[in-house]
């Protein structure tokens, strides 16, 4: 979460934005402007058009009015003092009149000669405290009022800011690699995937190259969990609506999908979520302490009704394949085994270069406690042996308050990716209420009935995000394990291309995924080709390799390596694609 006084700043910076256009166009009318997560935006309704190119003189007016703002001021007004205030910003009327309607005070503060409606969260002196290089206007775009599409459509205004100017230029510079790392663009000139209008936005689909990528994710993370004694099941992507009407998910969770009737009347519902089919599994047999911990595991795919304005490419989207296990376990094993799943998601992080993360426990919303599932005994007892296993792996961690799921509290682990920018990945859930809910049991070791607890568990999180992650985090130069295809062999000219094909099975044999560009095009175009689809290795067969049975490689990071034997470069990939480096 972003310190108070980057907030405070951020909120600042809004009102000196306001200022500055009201300065400019006085026939404006301003609305709101908050503090987000990279800057400020303020919404205006402007009588004439505005656009980016006047940016630039609206940011020159900021800075100098900036000078002259020394302190903010607050004030409270009733309703008919701030109502005449406003009397000719109608947007600013409705915002007064809810707020009297809540019973909270209407409080205006002024900096200079510039007074807005306000709840507070300054900087006690702008002109000190906000380097004027520190702030830039970014960009224009369109906004309804109050985000309803049935309201009028706003100009807003975005800005970026930060305490100091290296931190601005750091962010600007980082945008601007992340652009050109973009996965939707990435993907589409790398052909990992596709998104069609007719299928459906946030639904995806893999095309040979993307779904390479995903099977050998899945094939990686499921061997490192057969190693751990994970048993791995399948269920179907649809329950009876009863399924999640019992779990509590219908009703609670507002993307699940429509329900669907079949010829008898049944309803059934796209999976949203794997754990009620799960927690049936492990009723179907009775259990003793002796099968604990039992590890349930799936790479599986669940269904959301995701609001379509917030999918986008690979992130965030409908069809989501999860990483999913559900730990079964007896409350004297909870600690350990979060130990455990620690220790193999820093094994899995290591292997991408995810070594900077970290750890949020997101815990009930105090003040909305209905919306949970258990007493308040259960939910302090769970929340505290998550801080406890948090404390005592030595996690530096911060409490999200109101980010729980409904029947219990979790751990989420956000990574910083190789420029910086952090994704949320892991999740680890710990649940004392649907093993009530389930009535799930075991028999202990005094031959009575006791519940298990259950740990929901996904490492990778799913792998179209975890896909769209790495695709940005190694701007599409996959390591050779990952590589779609590992080595491109380009025969110079066409009499070369009988030994590239026996090169390539050679290859295949090894299974070591090859693509051959034969000889249809210059040699300068076809090795072009091969380094824009970041082929790790590329191997030019022309008439020296031919008559000394050696090979000449370029690699993708600019170095070559001649006279080498197809031995010893398959010994090379063999080990480089072990090391997963």
């Amino acid at each position: 979460m972003e310190n108070n006084k980057l907030h405070n700043l951020r909120h600042s910076l809004a009102h000196l934005l306001s200022a500055a256009v009201l300065e400019m166009y006085p026939d404006t009318k301003n609305t709101i402007g908050p503090s987000i997560e990279d800057g400020f935006y303020y919404d205006f309704e402007f009588s004439s058009p505005v656009s980016e190119k006047d940016l630039p003189k609206i940011e020159k007016k900021m800075r100098d009015i900036l000078k002259s703002w020394k302190e903010f001021k607050g004030e409270e007004k009733n309703l008919e003092q701030a109502k005449e205030y406003f009397s000719e910003n109608q947007y600013k009327i409705e915002l007064i009149e809810e707020i009297d309607e809540k019973g909270e005070k209407i409080t205006f503060y002024t900096c200079g000669n510039f007074t807005d409606l306000c709840r507070g969260g300054h900087l006690e002196n702008p002109s000190k405290e906000i380097s004027p290089d520190s702030f830039k206007l970014d960009r224009v775009a369109g906004a309804y009022w109050r985000g309803d599409e049935k309201n009028k459509m706003l100009t807003r205004i975005y800005g970026l800011a930060f305490e100091t100017k290296e931190e601005l230029e750091t962010y600007i510079n980082q945008r601007e690699e992340a652009k050109k790392r973009d996965h939707k663009k990435l993907g589409k000139e790398l052909k990992l995937f596709t998104i069609s209008e007719l299928v459906g936005k946030g639904l995806p689909m893999l095309l040979p190259k993307g779904n390479i990528i995903k099977t050998e994710l899945e094939k990686f993370i499921r061997a490192k969990k057969e190693n751990l004694e994970y048993s791995f099941v399948t269920i179907p992507h649809i329950a009876k609506k009863e399924l999640y009407i019992k779990s509590g998910h219908m009703g609670k969770y507002d993307a699940m999908m429509p329900t669907m009737t079949d010829e008898n009347g049944d309803e059934f519902v796209m999976k949203a979520m794997n754990c009620p089919h799960h927690f049936e599994i492990y009723n179907s047999e009775p259990h003793t302490y002796k099968d604990l911990p039992l590890r349930i595991a799936e790479n599986t795919t669940v269904y959301r009704n995701e609001k379509s304005g917030e999918l986008a490419g690979l992130l965030r989207v409908k069809n989501i394949t999860q990483d999913d296990t559900h730990h079964f376990v007896t409350q004297n094993q909870i600690r350990t085994e979060i130990e455990m799943i620690f220790n193999l998601m820093r094994e899995i992080y290591e292997v991408f270069n995810f070594n900077d993360y970290k750890v949020e426990i997101s815990v009930r919303d105090y003040s909305n406690k209905e919306k949970y599932f258990g007493s308040d005994e259960i939910w302090e007892k769970a929340e505290n042996i998550l801080i406890e296993s948090a404390k005592k792996l030595n996690l530096k961690y911060t409490i999200e308050e109101g980010e729980a799921a409904f029947y219990g509290p979790k751990i989420d682990i956000k990574v910083k990716d190789s420029i910086g920018r952090e994704w949320q990945l892991t999740t680890i859930q710990l649940d004392f209420n649907q093993p009530e809910n389930f009535e799930m049991d075991y028999i202990g070791d005094d031959g009575k009935k006791h519940r298990v607890v259950v740990l929901h568990v996904a490492i990778l999180g799913s792998f179209e995000r975890f896909m769209g992650v790495l695709i940005e985090h190694y701007a599409g130069s996959f390591p050779l394990w990952l590589s779609p295809v590992q080595v491109s062999i380009i025969p110079v000219k066409e009499n070369h291309e009988e030994e590239a094909k026996k090169l390539s099975k050679i290859l295949k044999e090894f299974s070591i995924r090859t693509e051959i560009f034969p000889a249809d095009n210059s040699l300068g175009k076809r090795i072009h080709l091969a380094k824009d689809m970041k082929t790790p290795y590329v191997i030019i067969l022309g008439d020296k390799e031919a008559s000394s049975s050696t090979l000449t490689i370029e690699n993708r990071d600019g170095t070559k390596t001649e006279g080498i034997s197809t031995k010893d470069f398959l010994e090379k990939l063999t080990q480089e694609i072990k090391d997963k480096k």
